[in-house]
């Protein structure tokens, strides 16, 4: 049976909003937007300080699996949007459908409902590990102003932008943040070219010879969990994709011989497939040179990045290749890279929590006031709470690799749950290719084998 028939929600499906889908590249452009919102997680904690990391200790050996970690888990957003736009389910109700029922506060949800609720607590500590990130930068350029006070600042900061932002206005901020420092990454990247540092391109093919040192493998893994698109921002990218207006859109499917909803629907698939493609070229362009300057020139040095020193240790990347003065020009964009991930992080989970509470049975999906207040009270809260944890650990390293830890372990339960859904609860006639599919099984397996590996080699 259809989802939308199943089930009504005003928050995924505005009665009488659809519209018909751009038929040129250029106007598909316009409606280009959530892959902006989910670069500002992207492009953040994971590459300024768990990739840069993982280089500073392994050197470029490890290379094929930073490009791996960006380029693998990009299909299942996709896919998993794919299945969010067409069906009308929000990301919770379509997990909530899974078989597999357990006893919950007010009626049987399904087990990831649960296991997400769980996860959700060590996934809260990478947020302190960002914001403490972030705060670090901050002193980092103002010297007088310690980590601590500097994290509490930006936590009231973040409250007043979340809490007086729409999504417009959050779209808007989020481009200048993320593409002011992509830019000035690669610049430095490319600058490291002409110094000491300069890479060879024996050491991008010693890159490429798929060693995994098992000395770096908790690293590793949590740089696998924590980069390109991890499983926090695959499942705030679909709530993104909502609040842009994709499922609206493409409107109530009316019978199953509409041919207008079908055409719609095929018609913002192509601009939601425009939009990943934007977005992997984004975190593409981002992560490299991270790794490659942690590789080239921390790795050289003998430096490995480490509680209060991180920031600082990895500002080394910049100094080194381009002079002292770019401690500045680090500082500047490690402090917007690191807050625009906080922003985002904290806006998706304020999308995340009502949703809980929703299939939980607190209360009906269809009040969206009640939805509304809970999302002004997790963004009000959260920032507070993520500067706190950072009080108690001051180190964004290891807060931020358990955060990547736990993000791994989540990953197998999006595509295993996409290639489900999509053969369960959609009409087949907007099911991806056959080698799509395939494709999908892959990553399956193999993000299978790496929660294995997480609980072998870390939680065990």
């Amino acid at each position: 049976m259809d989802t939308q028939q199943q089930t009504s929600d005003p928050y995924t499906v505005k009665t009488g909003g659809a519209l018909e889908p751009p038929t040129t590249l250029a106007n598909r452009i316009r409606y280009l937007g959530p892959s902006v919102i989910v670069s500002g997680s992207i492009v953040g904690s994971g590459e300024i300080i768990l990739t840069s990391s993982l280089g500073a200790a392994a050197g470029f050996v490890l290379l094929w699996w930073v490009v791996m970690s960006c380029w693998i888990k990009s299909l299942i957003q996709a896919e998993l949007a794919r299945y969010i736009i067409v069906s009308g389910d929000t990301y919770l109700r379509a997990i909530n459908r899974f078989p597999g029922k357990l006893w919950g506060p007010k009626g049987k949800v399904g087990w990831p409902i649960w296991l997400g609720l769980i996860a959700f607590v060590p996934g809260v500590l990478g947020l302190g590990g960002i914001m403490g990130g972030a705060g670090q930068a901050l002193s980092l350029l103002f010297p007088v102003i310690d980590s601590v006070w500097a994290t509490f600042l930006i936590a009231l900061l973040t409250v007043g932008i979340l809490n007086f932002g729409g999504y417009q206005r959050f779209e808007k901020i989020l481009l200048g943040l993320v593409m002011g420092f992509t830019v000035t990454t690669l610049v430095c990247a490319v600058t490291m070219q002409s110094t000491e540092y300069q890479i060879s391109w024996a050491d991008i093919s010693s890159g490429f010879r798929f060693d995994l040192p098992l000395e770096y493998i908790a690293l590793a893994l949590a740089v696998y969990g924590y980069t390109g698109v991890n499983s926090g921002e695959t499942a705030a990218y679909t709530y993104w994709c909502i609040e842009k207006g994709y499922p609206t859109f493409i409107g109530q499917k009316d019978s199953e011989s509409s041919e207008d909803w079908l055409r719609r629907a095929r018609g913002w698939i192509k601009v939601l497939q425009s939009d990943v493609w934007l977005t992997l070229i984004i975190l593409t362009c981002a992560t490299l040179p991270f790794y490659l300057l942690g590789a080239g020139v921390l790795n050289v040095l003998g430096k490995t990045p480490d509680g209060l020193e991180t920031i600082s240790m990895l500002s080394g990347m910049f100094t080194e290749t381009l002079g002292t003065w770019a401690l500045w020009v680090f500082g500047t964009g490690a402090f917007f890279i690191l807050f625009s991930t906080t922003l985002s992080g904290i806006g998706a989970g304020a999308r995340f929590i009502p949703d809980y509470l929703i299939e939980l049975g607190f209360f009906p999906r269809a009040n969206l006031k009640t939805r509304a207040a809970w999302i002004r009270g997790y963004i009000s809260i959260m920032p507070i709470v993520g500067s706190m944890l950072y009080v108690g650990v001051q180190n964004p390293v290891l807060l931020v690799t358990i955060g990547g830890l736990v993000g791994a372990l989540m990953l197998p339960i999006q595509s295993g749950g996409t290639l489900w859904l999509q053969r369960n609860n959609m009409d087949q006639r907007l099911t991806p290719h056959p080698f799509v599919r395939g494709a999908i099984w892959l990553i399956f397996l193999f993000q299978l084998v790496m929660a294995g590996l997480v609980i072998r080699y870390v939680v065990l």
